[in-house]
């Protein structure tokens, strides 16, 4: 005889003000995440800083689009004498008998029409079992977000553990991403080469169908489905600009851009953005798109991003991102000497949310007078009396008298009538 499971002990919730202290020591405890965030732009990466901003703490408390660039869930251990829904039997919340937050993950949208979502922490306490409370947070995410038709992740490929919580939850390879790191040394001697780019131009709001038309040749069609970006992901706002602006300051970094237009096509051809440090400490960190038609620019984008890292600060690497359908991008960089510096698995899973049907909508269940409303009258017909023309159902009428009684002609229709040699009598 099986027995049903049993109910976890633990409940999901959106993230609170009470919960930044456990949010925090979970956040911090897990040094080495599993999850990567290598595909998205550098100013977009606030996930690693979030347990030390506090502005992004506020924003992601409060409710309603304020959180809409992250959303953190906790999934919360009930107490002794509480039930699964965070109650105890006297109705009151769990919270009041001091419940225990044993999980964390943080999601985020990763296009502006929110229909790809992005998981980019999970942290879980060492004192519960990670697979089910892993697999209880996943699923709340999935179950909760509406406007998710596809969820994202980069897992590194030594957490093992990880990988088999996403592939249990349904999540498939998309991509293998490679991080190389080009050295000073590299950078120095790759620098020295004076780039030949006479059409490279600055990046602004106008550009993004380029953009837009780059990127969507740049990548295979079944990543292109997923990531599902649209000519809106390559604008900014004045705030959002300014934000960034902001944030480079803060951070002693710089941020620069640009892409190369082809004039005979009128199409962009290639893209690069960096994301420069001021200090040795920390690295220089690029991104980089090219046309499959036009590889040899790799060699004269990569001259002139080293060309701008001498110029920030020469002791600092450069980090780079290559995904496995980018095999000319890899050959040119194991050919400068670049050291394969991580190994990502990027995973993906579509999400379809069923919609309730109300019994009244079935086919089966509809009546024939619910059917055809509109075409019943307003009120009770009354009947009415109906003529007859005399001449068309004169026949009818004779027929319908009792014997003895025959219709007498009229004297007009009589005298009028024409004998067979044409002549009236």
């Amino acid at each position: 005889m099986t027995t049903a499971p049993s109910k976890p002990d633990f409940l999901v919730r959106s993230l609170q003000y009470r919960d930044w202290e456990a949010a925090d020591g979970l956040l911090a405890h897990k040094s080495d995440p599993a999850e990567r965030s290598w595909l998205t732009e550098p100013l977009q990466r606030r996930v690693q800083d979030w347990d030390r901003n506090p502005v992004l703490k506020v924003l992601d408390t409060l409710p309603g689009h304020w959180s809409s660039t992250l959303r953190t869930f906790v999934a919360e251990r009930s107490s002794s004498g509480q039930n699964n829904s965070g109650q105890n039997s006297s109705g009151q919340n769990s919270s009041a008998y001091g419940g225990q937050i044993v999980g964390v993950i943080q999601v985020s949208p990763f296009n502006q029409s929110r229909s790809t979502w992005r998981v980019e922490r999970v942290c879980i306490a060492p004192s519960v079992g990670a697979f089910d409370v892993g697999t209880a947070l996943i699923r709340h995410c999935l179950e909760s977000i509406w406007e998710a038709r596809t969820w994202l992740v980069e897992v590194e490929i030594n957490h093992t553990e990880s990988l088999g919580l996403y592939r249990q939850n349904g999540f498939q390879p998309l991509a293998q991403m490679t991080q190389w790191q080009l050295s000073p040394e590299i950078l120095a001697q790759v620098g020295s080469k004076e780039p030949t780019l006479p059409n490279l131009l600055p990046i602004n709001n106008a550009d993004a169908s380029l953009l837009y038309q780059l990127d969507t040749a740049a990548m295979p069609p079944f990543v292109r489905q997923v990531l599902d970006r649209h000519m809106q992901d390559f604008q900014r706002s004045v705030l959002s600009q300014i934000a960034y602006r902001i944030q480079t300051q803060l951070q002693q970094r710089d941020w620069v851009n640009g892409y190369v237009f082809e004039p005979q096509r009128k199409a962009a051809i290639g893209y690069f953005a960096i994301y420069l440090s001021k200090t040795a400490q920390e690295s220089h960190v690029a991104q980089m798109t090219v046309h499959p038609a036009y590889t040899w620019l790799y060699s004269e984008l990569l001259a002139h991003m080293a060309q701008l890292s001498q110029q920030a600060c020469a002791a600092a690497p450069m980090d780079l991102v290559s995904a496995d359908y980018q095999t000319e991008r890899e050959d040119y960089l194991e050919q400068i000497g670049a050291a394969r510096a991580e190994h990502t698995l990027m995973l993906s899973r579509s999400v379809w949310h069923k919609v309730r049907e109300s019994k009244t909508l079935a086919l089966e269940t509809l009546q024939l007078t619910e059917m055809l409303q509109g075409l019943q009258p307003s009120h009770r017909p009354m009947p009415g009396r109906m003529m007859l023309l005399t001449s068309a159902y004169s026949p009818l009428r004779s027929q319908s008298r009792p014997s003895g009684q025959e219709s007498k002609p009229s004297s007009r229709s009589s005298s009028s009538r024409p004998d067979v040699h044409g002549t009236s009598r």
